[in-house]
């Protein structure tokens, strides 16, 4: 399976999945179009081995529902990512088995030479 989660109005997003160029065999998902499942956030939680590791504390909705000053749990997480997409961190690719989080350089370097292969 390839796959790649990604808000299409966010222009990081756009130049990654530019750079990548990935192939007709990847499936795009524009997460505000239809957000991430709860089989598949699982699925992922598996791989990375929490839900706060797919948690952006960088969006703005983060710090205006006051999540910020919380202790939040990992059921906590998963109910937020679930309800709303801007607090999944993006892009999110999968290529197959492996699994890439975000827009870090070296992630980005990671995910394009996974691609690559």
């Amino acid at each position: 399976m390839k796959k790649i989660f990604h808000l299409s109005s966010c222009s990081t997003c756009q130049r990654i999945i530019k750079e990548l160029n990935p192939g007709k065999d990847v499936e795009m998902h524009d997460i505000k179009e239809k957000n991430i499942d709860g089989k598949t956030l699982d699925w992922l939680k598996e791989k990375v081995g929490s839900y706060e590791a797919l948690f952006s504390k960088r969006a703005m909705k983060y710090r205006g529902l006051g999540l910020d000053k919380m202790e939040l749990t990992e059921a906590d997480y998963r109910k937020h990512i679930l309800a709303e997409y801007t607090f999944l961190k993006r892009p999110f690719i999968i290529n197959g088995e492996e699994v890439f989080i975000g827009n870090t350089k070296k992630e980005v370097e990671t995910a394009l030479n996974s691609f690559r292969k």
